[in-house]
């Protein structure tokens, strides 16, 4: 006689459902697709060119894509566009990604807090997040930035400071839903403290939501580093970025339309790809997507 027995636990059996519906999603696998190969591009990229993003051929002024052996063309002082928008990638997507991690963090952070104190403490932090959401959030990422040195670093913080509040809303939303549940209350009973249902138990509950505003906040972010860039507020050249290559080639628009195309779609293509990722992503983790 043979016995059947498990060979998946529940939670590997529920990972693997939501790994399906990820790979089933055509636009999510689209963009995961387009961002590692503009994340690849922009590694790799500047070693397999000829020109490195500050080298001046005054000669090759205004060359179109195609053209020469600057493949995307040059600008007005004869730089690689190639070599500048690889390079402009990795500062934007940098600064994308690391604003992202601090907004959640901070978010997450404020979120947890308020959603399992209640009372006075969550009246005070989620107060404080209507605060800063009543002040319109492009003025508020301007005025930091006019007011504070440009540099990568700096504007990756001012992202993040500005970004961090709609987490914190989500994040509070699930944990108060999440605290009633047997296994909080279970671990009420056997007597673990605060910290640990909260970190430890809570929070790894209410994942889905929060992997899902990481993805959105990245393609916001870079969104937001390009237009502050663009008005002259963000990363100053030399130091490339996606945006202040727009902000050099407005004046240029009939002329050589070029310099403006190319950043524009290598801006369009990380924040269409990354929220194409986050729809994926929430459709897969989306437990009403299951069926009984």
């Amino acid at each position: 006689m043979t016995t059947l027995t498990a060979t998946h636990s529940p939670s590997r059996w529920w990972q693997s459902r939501v790994l399906r519906r990820f790979l089933s999603h055509r636009l999510a696998l689209l963009g995961l697709l387009m961002i590692t190969l503009l994340t690849l591009a922009c590694v790799v990229g500047p070693y397999l060119l000829p020109y490195d993003s500050l080298y001046i051929d005054l000669r090759a002024r205004f060359a179109p894509p195609f053209a020469s052996d600057h493949y995307l063309g040059t600008d007005p002082l004869g730089r690689d566009i190639a070599a500048r928008l690889f390079m402009a990638g990795r500062i934007s997507l940098l600064v994308g990604f690391f604003a992202m991690v601090l907004s959640i963090f901070v978010g997450t952070l404020v979120g947890v807090i308020a959603g399992y104190r209640g009372g006075w403490i969550s009246a005070v932090l989620m107060r404080t997040v209507d605060g800063f959401l009543s002040y319109p959030t492009i003025f508020l990422l301007l005025a930091l930035a006019a007011a504070l040195k440009p540099s990568p670093v700096m504007i990756t913080i001012i992202i993040a400071v500005t970004s961090w509040m709609e987490v914190a809303r989500i994040v509070e939303a699930e944990v108060r839903s999440l605290k009633e549940r047997e296994f909080v209350l279970a671990g009420r009973m056997l007597g673990l403290g605060r910290s640990h249902i909260m970190f430890r138990e809570i929070l790894p509950n209410a994942m889905g939501p929060i992997i899902v505003a990481a993805t959105l906040t990245v393609a916001r972010a870079i969104l937001l580093e390009a237009y502050i860039s663009f008005l002259g507020f963000g990363i100053q050249p030399p130091l490339p970025s996606w945006g202040n290559m727009l902000n050099g080639a407005q004046q240029y628009l009939a002329s050589a339309p070029w310099l403006a195309i190319i950043p524009g779609i290598a801006i369009t293509i990380a924040v269409s790809s990354f929220n194409f990722i986050g729809d994926g992503l929430r459709d897969a983790l989306d437990v009403r997507n299951d069926t009984v």
